[in-house]
């Protein structure tokens, strides 16, 4: 726990780096950040964060925090679809293969996106946190919403914290699962 908590108590002096808002030094590329941890310390890491929100999101604060848990963001997306209630029975009656197909046609990193990019305009974010990522899998998976994000966000720094490993080239979900490669992020504490 000591080697997480170290590394975490080091967040809050990143974020108030004006370095981190305005992305110098990273040869113009978007500023986005991978904290990994090991998933053991998750229910830490989910206190954490919301510690770091209470820090920085008050009136006259200069960095604005805003969260968006995707396994929060799926369960909405399900009750806009209609099929909240049936996912179970769903799972029951035809597999946990059929019920993936199902949730897959319809998380969709373009619906995250979408529901990103409306709260964004809603608010005066500077900072924005992506949590719940190990939730998610295998429906959602963390490149994916990556990739597609710098679509949306072009100038906004992404933290996302991530229950695994991240190498600076490939993401390891629960330090075992394979994510695909991705090159674009930066690790956000040593």
């Amino acid at each position: 726990m000591s080697n997480v908590k170290s590394r975490a108590d080091k967040i809050i002096d990143k974020i108030k780096e004006n370095r981190f808002i305005e992305g110098r030094g990273l040869g113009n590329e978007i500023s986005f950040y991978v904290f990994d941890y090991d998933p053991k310390h998750e229910l830490y890491m989910r206190d954490y964060v919301n510690r770091i929100k209470r820090h920085f999101n008050y009136e006259g604060s200069n960095r604005r925090i805003i969260e968006f848990d995707l396994y929060k963001m799926l369960i909405e997306i399900t009750k806009e679809k209609r099929i909240f209630d049936r996912i179970i029975e769903m799972e029951e009656r035809q597999g946990k293969d059929q019920l993936f197909r199902a949730m897959t046609t319809f998380a969709k990193p373009e619906v995250f996106l979408e529901k990103i990019k409306e709260q964004i305009k809603q608010g005066d974010y500077n900072v924005v946190f992506l949590t719940g990522i190990g939730k998610v899998y295998p429906f959602v998976r963390s490149h994916n919403i990556l990739n597609n994000l710098q679509e949306v966000l072009d100038n906004i720094p992404v933290i996302m914290f991530f229950p695994g490993k991240y190498d600076g080239q490939s993401l390891q979900l629960f330090g075992m699962f394979k994510d695909d490669n991705y090159y674009r992020a930066f690790r956000l504490v040593d």
